[in-house]
């Protein structure tokens, strides 16, 4: 199994997995680009859009959610999310889309990849993150959640490769000139993950399959890549420079192995 990022923060995020040989199955999970950007981005991985075979999105906002129905119908591909995800973001669906609606405490397959639904607290309607087991490694997807909870700690233990939220730092947070409304939703319980409480978490995990970090959904005004990459190999002992990498909003990270 491999996974790669076409871009991850507030402009718009999706992450590619793909596993299996000869024929491998391929899922995007989240496409916040629309068709023409997310066709130029796989290009850039050496794939076209048919070539996806589901795509699975973690909730409703738009960086998430904004071009994953005519993503999902230009790959003729069906389209997953919870109930209240799709009430909440899909509320008239395109025609032709193959929308099923997963449950938040069930694991689903696709063309053999495990796909474990995790239930985060996030400002959203019903807002789950993943974890994808192929039955040789196990990657855990963990973007957009305001806190850490003891269901987090449990699902995203024993994993081989680990997609996290560094959404800001602090202090940057603090002395931002964004609006103290703003500031607050950010920081909160349901808001997004600041680095400390990144590298808190990470520490909490079984740790002993753990290959790769990557941290995502980095904020261009509030955070940098050595402060996020810094709290992560804070909590990460043993852990070499390169298995500690950052996907960027332009860039994304191209393949890596689980």
């Amino acid at each position: 199994m491999r996974f790669a990022s076409l871009g991850s923060g507030s402009e718009g995020n999706a992450l590619l997995v793909e596993a299996g040989g000869a024929s491998p199955t391929r899922i995007l999970i989240d496409c916040g680009f629309g068709v023409r950007e997310a066709r130029r981005r796989l290009a850039g991985l050496g794939l076209a859009i048919e070539q996806i075979d589901a795509v699975f999105v973690t909730h409703e906002h738009s960086d998430h959610i904004g071009g994953a129905a005519r993503v999902a119908l230009a790959a003729g591909a069906p389209l997953h999310m919870t109930t209240g995800t799709a009430l909440a973001g899909l509320p008239q669906a395109p025609a032709g889309l193959r929308l099923q609606c997963l449950d938040a405490h069930r694991v689903l397959e696709v063309a053999g990849l495990r796909i474990e639904p995790v239930a985060v607290p996030h400002d959203a309607r019903e807002p789950v993150q993943f974890v994808i087991d192929d039955g040789e490694a196990r990657l855990g997807v963990l973007t957009d959640l305001g806190c850490v909870t003891a269901h987090v700690v449990r699902a995203m233990s024993r994993l081989d490769a680990l997609v996290l939220e560094c959404n800001h730092d602090a202090d940057l947070l603090a002395a931002s000139d964004y609006p103290w409304s703003l500031k607050r939703r950010i920081a909160g319980p349901y808001g997004h993950l600041e680095n400390g409480a990144a590298a808190q978490l990470l520490g909490a995990l079984d740790q002993s399959r753990l290959r790769t970090v990557v941290a995502a959904h980095l904020s261009r005004s509030n955070n940098r890549p050595e402060l996020a990459r810094a709290a992560l190999a804070s909590a990460w002992a043993g852990a070499h420079p390169e298995d500690i990498r950052v996907a960027d909003q332009d860039e994304g990270i191209g393949w890596t192995p689980v």
